[in-house]
């Protein structure tokens, strides 16, 4: 065989892995219910409930923090991150969780908020007055 011909064997043999890798490791977007229909990672979309409680420790496990989430379609769960809690978390409005269902509880791997801006249309003041100018004398 020619060198060219082996040198694209291989620069395809390596596009195909490249291509498997990539879709064995995307997830989808779903629900609590699917997530516990399925035992792949999942993506899930919801909100915090911030009428339950948020349990974070420091000083006991610092990689524990779990919290209850609602996702889009409404189902409520408790939800396991093996991480640290993040800043402002109770401030988000949106929160977007990667991993699976374990037993009763979704244990994440990524969590991805959605923060509230700061900059408001309520708090721009326009003022209607115009001020002088003065023109440089040359």
């Amino acid at each position: 065989m020619k060198k060219s011909a082996i040198l694209g064997i291989i620069v395809i043999a390596v596009a195909i892995a490249v291509i498997i890798s990539t879709y064995s490791n995307s997830s989808t977007y779903g629900s609590f219910k699917d997530a516990e229909q399925t035992k792949s990672e999942l993506h899930i979309v919801g909100h915090l409930n911030k009428e339950k409680p948020l349990y974070y420790d420091a000083t006991k496990d610092a990689n524990y923090f779990s919290f209850y989430m609602k996702d889009n379609k409404g189902e409520e769960c408790k939800v396991v991150f093996t991480g640290t809690k993040p800043q402002d978390f109770e401030r988000s409005e949106q929160i977007v969780l990667t991993g699976q269902m374990q037993g009763s509880e979704f244990h994440a791997n990524k969590i991805l908020m959605k923060c509230p801006s700061k900059y408001t249309q309520d708090k721009v003041e326009i003022s209607g007055a115009a001020t002088p100018t003065k023109q440089a004398s040359i």
